[in-house]
């Protein structure tokens, strides 16, 4: 076996990338600290076209050095906006018809391998701060949580850990 070279990859450019069609998906960021966990997100998000990431609170915001050494470029092609209050960003979600869900671990919770999704549907997945996960005033505003199955000693996964799992799925659930 022969590892590809990059341009043998055919990737998107990033031009190609703005117009071509996304999955009907938002990627939403509640007080993420780490600059590199959010450059993560930006690169998983751009590997499976999601359609727009939400950066809200304390989470930072493109141009940043710090995220473009995990996004890699990834922050140029994938939109974010910005937003001072979760709550605000997910009520403008909900009024564009967006099914809000948050990843986290809750009472009722729907894990992740038993999650059905509506290709008809637009999804929004709210991502949690390292330490506190999604605020509960955010939790309130959801239509589900996800939760996803865990069978070792931690309770948690690094948020964009977590994020590349979940973006995934929503991506196989949701494709053509």
């Amino acid at each position: 076996m022969r590892k590809l070279k990059v341009t043998e990859l055919n990737r998107l450019t990033p031009e190609a990338f703005k117009e071509c069609k996304k999955i009907p998906l938002v990627v939403v960021l509640d007080h993420v600290r780490s600059l590199n966990n959010v450059g993560s997100v930006f690169r998983t998000a751009d590997a499976f076209r999601v359609e727009a990431i939400y950066l809200c609170g304390i989470t930072a915001c493109p141009p940043n050095a710090e995220i473009h050494k995990t996004a890699l470029g990834a922050e140029e092609s994938v939109d974010w906006s910005y937003f001072k209050d979760t709550p605000e960003a997910v009520d403008k979600l909900r009024r564009e018809g967006y099914t809000i869900c948050a990843v986290e671990q809750a009472e009722g919770s729907v894990m992740l391998d038993r999650l059905r999704l509506n290709k008809d549907k637009k999804y929004a997945i709210i991502m949690g701060n390292e330490v506190k996960g999604v605020q509960q005033n955010v939790v309130d505003q959801c239509d589900i949580c996800v939760e996803i199955p865990q069978y070792g000693t931690k309770h948690s996964l690094n948020v964009s850990v977590s994020a590349g799992i979940v973006i995934w799925d929503f991506f196989q659930k949701l494709s053509e």
